[in-house]
């Protein structure tokens, strides 16, 4: 049997001269076992933002943690924001699961930033139009399951970063420069995100246009002792 070491690290920066961020990023252990992070962006900045994605994530790790399915979960999040914004708000959702019950990655998305996977020396893209939550009842989410495998690399991010260097006339190849990284000896999860956050940053010339935040996800072989650590 292989054993694995999951690592998750989020790299993110406010929009330039915002006090306060719009996206918010929260993490639970799986009743049977794994970790879901919820990723929330409301779609623009300042304290009203934050209250919106902090409400959402809140009641999205409130459910994971529960038990309740991702798929399930998303939709519901979307209907509780639904009904206490009476429709008139709108969110982008991420929500990715290492469900150590099924040995499967799950990835659950109402949000139209792409979202890359790298998995045997290939990096493959998700992407496709989707619904943001909340902006009507029923509202249901894109979801992709994947084997836990060793040399599994996932970056997911919010618009900011999708967006980056568009008012200079620039983008940012993110399939292109994950693949760089991944080049090198066994990059960190935390050296991923924190370098496409980088060249994101540098593509809006230090003064970024959007709220950012990345997160990635790496699979690796398992070399260290059995302690679980978390740092923030």
């Amino acid at each position: 049997m292989i054993i694995m070491e999951i690592q998750l690290a989020v790299s993110k920066i406010n929009k330039y001269n915002s006090p306060e961020s719009g996206d918010s990023i929260e993490q639970v252990e799986r009743p049977n076992g794994g970790l879901s992070i919820a990723l929330c962006d409301a779609g623009s900045s300042g304290r009203e933002a934050k209250s919106i994605s902090s409400m959402v994530v809140r009641k999205v790790v409130t459910l994971l943690g529960e038990g309740v399915r991702d798929g399930a979960v998303a939709r519901a999040a979307s209907d509780y924001l639904y009904t206490e914004r009476n429709g008139k708000t709108s969110a982008y959702l991420n929500i990715l699961s290492i469900d150590l019950e099924t040995s499967t990655i799950v990835i659950t998305r109402n949000n139209p930033s792409p979202i890359f996977v790298a998995q045997h020396e290939r990096v493959e893209c998700l992407a496709g139009e989707n619904n943001p939550i909340g902006a009507s009842r029923n509202i249901r989410p894109i979801i992709s399951e994947i084997p836990l495998e060793v040399n599994t690399t996932i970056v997911i991010y919010t618009d900011g970063v999708s967006k980056a260097g568009s008012q200079f006339g620039q983008s940012l190849d993110v399939c292109t420069l994950l693949g760089a990284i991944l080049e090198d000896q066994e990059p960190t999860a935390k050296d991923i995100s924190d370098s496409i956050l980088s060249q994101a940053i540098r593509l809006d010339q230090g003064r970024p246009n959007e709220d950012m935040t990345l997160l990635a996800l790496r699979v690796l072989p398992k070399h260290k002792d059995e302690v679980r650590r978390l740092s923030v």
